[in-house]
């Protein structure tokens, strides 16, 4: 059996972070890659992550991805650039004619059909149409606070409510990340961000609650969130973003899911850049109060940036193994950590 052919869409901190993982793994080549950054267009992928390129085939990073994606050019393209749907949909529209599976990064994406119904429609027509699979996914939504909930829930008799926090650093994520989260803003343009929907603060809670609403059968009446902002005491700087004393590390969101009338999911996402700097300690945390109650807690959090990472590279042989259309991670095998060669994942 040939190798997997991979390709990547977006060569930020994610997309470069998936194409070093995909670089350990056995059964799988790097085909093509798609950017726009002018400080690595027409670079070797190699040399952008300072690996040894051994024997494999020169990969250059493309700025045209008409160029890049050609038609059957990869059993699947991670695409890592965009937040919500209706951005990322004119890719994933690309993508699916040139007949090419597809796994999003896209928060929204993780459960289109909570949010934007008639585009997830769309979506699953083409890709039924030109005989491929897409799916959504990471660590959050698409794992911590909806998948693993769901999981636990396997084990009740029955669910009575169920309460997500996660409390974790933002420091892995790219810039466009540190946008939505207002992260290095004053308090006074945070504000005016959630306002005005420039400062969109967690993007997932809709598609969190609505999956593991349908997951378990509960008839969701509506969804309310709010945002604040986490104000720092300390100077702080990562990698993509910068934060002085008394300006804005972080954004708390809280999300609430009604069922006939009640709260019956309530989901805490304090996120921050370096936390530590502050005393604060990350970590996971799952209640579930039915029968029985069960307490999750996972110290310190697992990490964003390579939960997510990891969480659409392990899905790889699932979506291709997958029927044509849209897939969530209700419809795939729960990922796995990938330590033989891919190729025996893949359904022959």
């Amino acid at each position: 059996m040939e190798n997997v052919k991979v390709g990547l869409w977006g060569f930020g901190a994610m997309g470069r972070g998936m194409a070093k993982m995909l670089l350990t793994k056995k059964g799988l080549d790097i085909v093509a890659v798609c950017d726009l950054d002018p400080n690595k267009v027409g670079k070797s992928i190699f040399e952008i992550l300072d690996v040894d390129k051994k024997d494999r085939k020169e990969v250059l990073v493309e700025s045209d991805y008409k160029k890049a994606f050609t038609e059957k050019c990869a059993d699947v393209v991670l695409l890592a650039t965009d937040s919500f749907v209706k951005n990322a949909f004119p890719k994933i529209e690309y993508l699916l004619k040139q007949k090419v599976n597809v796994i999003s990064t896209a928060e929204e994406m993780a459960y289109p059909q909570s949010q934007s119904p008639e585009i997830a429609k769309q979506i699953d027509k083409l890709a039924k149409e030109n005989g491929v699979s897409i799916l959504g996914t990471g660590i959050n939504p698409g794992f911590v606070l909806d998948l693993l909930v769901l999981a636990l829930t396997g084990t009740c008799e029955k669910v009575d409510s169920i309460k997500a926090v996660r409390v974790n650093d933002l420091s892995p994520f790219g810039k466009a990340v540190m946008e939505e989260q207002g992260v290095g803003t004053t308090k006074k343009v945070f504000e005016k961000g959630v306002k005005d929907g420039t400062i969109a603060g967690h993007v997932g809670f809709p598609e969190s609650i609505r999956m593991i609403t349908d997951g378990i059968g509960w008839k969701l009446d509506k969804i309310e969130q709010t945002r604040e902002a986490i104000m720092s005491n300390v100077y702080r700087k990562s990698e993509y973003a910068e934060v002085q004393a008394g300006n804005v590390a972080g954004c708390r969101q809280c999300g609430y899911g009604y069922v006939d009338g009640e709260i019956k999911i309530v989901m805490e996402h304090p996120q921050q850049i370096l936390p530590n700097l502050e005393g604060i300690k990350t970590g996971d945390y799952i209640t579930i109060k039915g029968v029985p109650n069960i307490n999750l807690q996972i110290n310190p959090e697992i990490p964003g940036g390579i939960g997510t990472i990891s969480m659409c590279v392990n899905s790889i042989p699932h979506i291709i193994n997958a029927k044509p259309g849209l897939k969530t991670m209700l419809d795939i095998p729960i990922p796995r950590a990938i330590m033989g060669d891919i190729r025996d994942m893949i359904e022959k």
